[in-house]
């Protein structure tokens, strides 16, 4: 029979219930203030007298109001607590204030949260400097994060700390505000114009105030060496990665005029968004049918991992590892997956150069003999330069960079837990420094006598994000073997990328093959399925190959590429060396812009170029992702062959200097055996 039933229903769920404001009363029950949300609730938890505490607290409000908030735990935990149970009103109010500061640090681990600058100080959380879309390297880190602080990993391995590097990002919208703000619109979406330098006209841009000011605050806490990564929406998709096609950069960050820090970070991040708009980025945009407007760009902003050894800068070991292996040896099972580690900054092993190869389940087992350890051990490392504290960012992505020779990490200490020496006249190799004669980095004393478990901590963190994620998975990592007062040492998780594996299977039986019919046999291949579309061979004539023209020979497949492309064709590529290597004295240095065409790619060695296997990070996950075979022949080790004289009797279509272009009548017939690792072509 109520006049005003809804307003009295109204005021029965605030003052009983506990929806609305939390309004702090007197013991009176005379309104004193208000708190709307958790964060002002805390605050004035603080602050207000202790009589309204008491009050409350001898009712159970607070538990009412936090349950009508939905933050039920910390209702729970509260709730049975009561006044009478301290010593003293004022042991009650500190009480409130620990239990609702660690429960709240406790929800924000392992999750993106907010820009502040308390937030900024702790390393379990990832920073978001301005909002929008992640993108895919974004995406990849919070994933990250929150297997982290949700899995508990301490019970899984002992004796390492399981981490990830300080994180912020800055999400897509900053960038379509850069480009609108600058009027850059009417400009870039065209097609590239040779006068109109994209970089240099970003750098003239100006970034919001908002973020500049939060970057000043970035700034004032992260003193150590910063590294900006791209993170586009297209960036580590499943079925198109962009990997290694924008920019990174990698900023001292130790420059004595804080102005000059800024102006670093902010050119940094302009320039990861300039490089949406470069050719090459352009080039594969268009290869992977995929439309330039559709591309927005946000920056994750990673606190570098190492320590400073005089004046450079730099991890005791980088490394990718993948859940399944390409070429297992002996005993070692695809599935079980295979890591690749080197000294210093991971540069060094996405770019394909020189690294120590090894099985995470069976980290004991060399892969290949010890002479051939020697010969393709690493004899250069990546540092940031610290001594350079200001850089030209213009001249590229290693312009904060320096590369170093082993022998620089020997003076550092560095080298300790990771080499062994080569014995010429046993032929045997001996782990550490003790002896005299040619270092081989191979990290025995970590990998064979478990100084940390490394190769554990690898194989566990792949079997987890693997079961997270649904598919085959690589990861990027770091370690720091400097160990805290528990002694443990660190191992940053620093990237996540899915790997696309061909779920079909084809069987090839090889009692059935002969060798007249075949102008391939491949006992090391990557790839799965049937191919019977490719009419088009380019190879580099064996006849005329000298590995010291390799970037002459990059530049003329490049041009047969373009043609292919204009005719929309698909070929063959065979070659010596790792093809993709940043060593033009292993192989050719092509992008993979320069063989986008390419539906099989064959690396060989020759009489005097001997082949170890490619597994250079960004260039074979493009080449997984994008059902591209790929074939390692190498005939001093294993049954592989390829019939040249087969393609030398065909009459060439084009010849260059050192590269021959064969169009065939009908086409060729491609077979891979995923289980297997075996190929044929026909």
């Amino acid at each position: 029979n109520s006049q005003n039933l809804l307003q009295e229903i109204k005021f029965f769920l605030r003052n009983y219930l506990g929806f609305g404001k939390f309004i702090f009363r007197t013991h009176t029950g005379e309104a004193i203030t208000a708190a709307a949300n958790i964060d002002e609730f805390m605050n004035l938890i603080k602050k207000v007298p202790i009589d309204s505490l008491k009050y409350h607290g001898e009712r159970n409000h607070f538990s009412l109001w936090l349950m009508a908030q939905g933050e039920i735990t910390i209702a729970k935990i509260i709730q049975p607590i009561l006044v009478t149970d301290f010593s003293s009103e004022e042991a009650f109010r500190n009480y409130l204030l620990y239990t609702l500061i660690n429960y709240r640090n406790e929800i924000k681990r392992g999750r993106l949260v907010p820009f502040s600058e308390a937030d900024l100080l702790d390393e379990t959380n990832v920073v978001n400097l301005a909002s929008g879309n992640l993108g895919g390297k974004g995406r990849g880190l919070v994933f990250i994060n929150t297997l982290l602080y949700n899995i508990n990993f301490r019970k899984l391995i002992k004796g390492i700390k399981i981490r990830m590097p300080r994180t912020a990002i800055i999400g897509t919208d900053e960038f379509e505000l850069f480009l609108e703000y600058n009027n850059f619109l009417g400009t870039i979406y065209k097609k590239e114009n040779p006068k109109i330098n994209v970089s240099e006209l970003f750098l003239t841009g100006k970034l919001s105030g908002t973020l500049l000011d939060r970057l000043k605050i970035f700034l004032k806490n992260i003193t150590k060496p910063i590294a900006v990564r791209s993170s586009s929406l297209f960036e580590d998709s499943l079925m198109q990665p962009f990997a290694g096609v924008f920019k990174t950069f990698l900023l001292p960050n130790n420059a004595k005029d804080f102005d000059v820090r800024l102006k670093q970070l902010c050119d940094a991040i302009k320039l990861v968004y300039a490089s949406i708009f470069s050719q090459l980025s352009r080039d594969y945009i268009e290869a992977v049918n995929y439309k330039i407007d559709e591309e927005k760009m946000a920056v994750v902003l990673q606190e570098v991992v190492g320590n400073n050894y005089d004046g450079y800068f730099y991890p005791h070991i980088s490394g990718v590892a993948q859940s399944f292996n390409f070429y297992p040896v002996s005993h070692m099972k695809p599935e079980e997956g295979v890591a690749i580690t080197a000294l210093g900054l991971g540069q060094y092993v996405v770019d394909g150069e020189k690294a120590f190869r090894f099985s995470p389940i069976y980290p004991k087992t060399d892969m290949v003999t010890p002479k051939d350890l020697l010969k393709n051990s690493q004899s250069e490392f990546y540092a940031v330069n610290l001594n350079k504290p200001t850089v030209d960012l213009l001249e590229g992505e290693t312009a904060g960079l320096e590369k170093l020779s082993i022998d620089i990490a020997r003076k550092h200490k560095t080298l300790q837990h990771l080499v062994s020496v080569f014995d010429p006249d046993n032929d045997t190799i001996t782990p550490g420094l003790s002896k005299r004669g040619p270092l081989i980095i191979n990290f025995a004393n970590i990998l064979k006598y478990n100084y940390i478990p490394l190769a554990q901590s690898i194989s566990v963190m792949l079997n987890v994000v693997k079961e997270a994620m649904g598919a085959p998975v690589e990861i990027e990592f770091a370690v720091d073997l400097n160990k805290d007062n528990q002694g443990e040492a660190s191992f940053y998780l620093l990237q996540i990328k899915p790997l696309l594996i061909n779920p079909e299977d084809y069987k090839i039986n090889d009692d059935l093959l002969t060798k007249k019919d075949l102008l391939l046999f491949a006992e090391k291949s990557l790839g799965n399925g049937k191919i019977d579309t490719i009419k088009d061979i380019i190879f580099v004539d064996i006849n005329k190959f000298d590995k010291t023209k390799t970037q002459i020979i990059a530049d003329e497949i490049t041009e047969l590429n373009e043609l292919l492309k204009q005719e929309d064709r698909e070929y063959l590529l065979i070659g010596p060396g790792r093809w993709g290597s940043s060593d033009k004295f292993i192989g050719i240095p092509v992008k993979w812009t320069q063989i986008s065409k390419a539906k099989v790619i064959v690396e060989t060695s020759l009489k005097d170029f001997p082949l170890d296997a490619s597994l250079g990070s960004h260039f074979f996950h493009n080449v997984i992702s994008m059902n591209v075979g790929y074939f390692s022949v190498q005939y001093e080790k294993s049954k592989s062959y390829i019939d040249w004289d087969k393609l030398y009797k065909i009459k060439p279509f084009r010849k260059t200097n050192y590269c021959i272009h064969l169009r065939l009548d009908n086409p060729l017939t491609v077979q891979m055996d995923g289980k297997k690792r075996i190929a044929v072509i026909y």
